[in-house]
């Protein structure tokens, strides 16, 4: 069965607002949790008087939302939060539906459906445009583009300017944890005087990045293979996975040699490619010195590392160490 069109407005975490109602889909519940109080933020600048209610979808009573969204005594503005519409019960369904339908001008209902096909049916009501709603995507941030969004947006929101490389710093830093990648942001907005730069980065994680596998990457495809071993080596001494460690270092081949093979322009190659443009400046400077057979062949080397690393080799840091020494030699190794 194919899904209904949407006919709503879809917008980022981000720019999430009010709305009679407000879908937050998909499976990142920190950006969905970012989103809910920034509408409970909004709500509360222009009234503080707002109620705040909270409900489970899977342990719903009939009745309880047209409960809840009902005037007050003193009319106060209404936000009803329900988490788990992707566990609904068969009378939350029932009632949202309905709830739709008419929603009240005083409220403001936030629906969180993490994902799956249960509530369908809701999710394609309000898609459809019944209930005058909105829909606040929550994706997986998957690609590093994504994270460096996600620090822009939370230092912007928090009155912070900060310079391209202290982004890059930051999401080289924290990789794919994203909690404690927005642990960071609020650390360094709160604690940082000025606009945040990659020396303020650096004062605050600076061993976290040093350590960080793109910084073995980085020191790697720049031809010193003395710095990236040992930067490799504090990062396991650390504590460091060496298959995120490879992940990263086959990465920056790939984008290396994706860039290697388009002509033109930053902007026209980074818009061809998917890439931000920066990325494209970082591998044309990277590829200085690499041939195509080094290329080739340092990709076969991160796809043996690889497979070294995740259970084919018996040993697993040996099967790095030697990916970082031919990517040092640029695949002359």
């Amino acid at each position: 069965m194919a899904s209904t069109k949407a006919k709503i407005p879809t917008l980022g975490w981000s720019d999430a607002r009010p709305a009679a109602v407000v879908l937050m889909s998909g499976p990142e519940q920190l950006l969905a949790d970012r989103a809910s109080a920034r509408i409970r933020d909004l709500l509360r600048a222009e009234d503080p008087s707002l109620e705040v209610s909270e409900v489970d979808a899977a342990d719903y009573a009939t009745g309880e939302l047209f409960s809840l969204a009902s005037p007050s005594l003193f009319g106060e503005p209404r936000l009803i939060r329900v988490r788990n519409v992707e566990k609904c019960s068969d009378a939350f369904l029932a009632d949202a539906l309905q709830y739709l339908e008419a929603p009240d001008s005083g409220a403001t209902l936030v629906l969180r459906h993490g994902g799956g096909v249960r509530g369908k049916r809701l999710l394609d009501a309000i898609r459809s445009g019944l209930g005058d709603g909105i829909e606040v995507a929550c994706a997986e941030l998957k690609r590093d583009q994504d994270r460096q969004d996600f620090v822009r947006a939370e230092l912007r929101q928090a009155g912070k300017q900060v310079t391209p490389g202290a982004v890059r710093a930051l999401v080289q830093a924290f990789g794919d944890d994203l909690a404690a990648l927005d642990a960071a942001c609020r650390q360094l907005a709160a604690d940082a005087e000025a606009d945040i730069d990659e020396r303020v980065v650096d004062k605050y994680y600076g061993g976290r990045v040093e350590t960080s596998a793109f910084r073995v990457a980085d020191a790697a495809l720049a031809g010193q293979s003395g710095q990236a071993l040992v930067l490799l080596r504090h990062a396991l001494a650390s504590g460091a996975d060496p298959v995120p460690i490879v992940a990263a270092l086959a990465s920056k081949v790939r984008t290396m040699a994706k860039v290697s093979g388009a002509r033109g322009p930053v902007g026209a190659v980074a818009s061809q490619l998917g890439f931000a443009p920066w990325m494209v400046e970082r591998a044309r400077k990277d590829l200085a010195g690499w041939t195509e057979e080094g290329l080739a062949a340092s990709i076969e080397a991160c796809a043996a590392a690889d497979a070294a690393v995740k259970g084919a080799g018996r040993d697993p840091v040996y099967a790095v160490e030697r990916l970082v020494a031919i990517l040092a030699a640029r695949g002359r190794g």
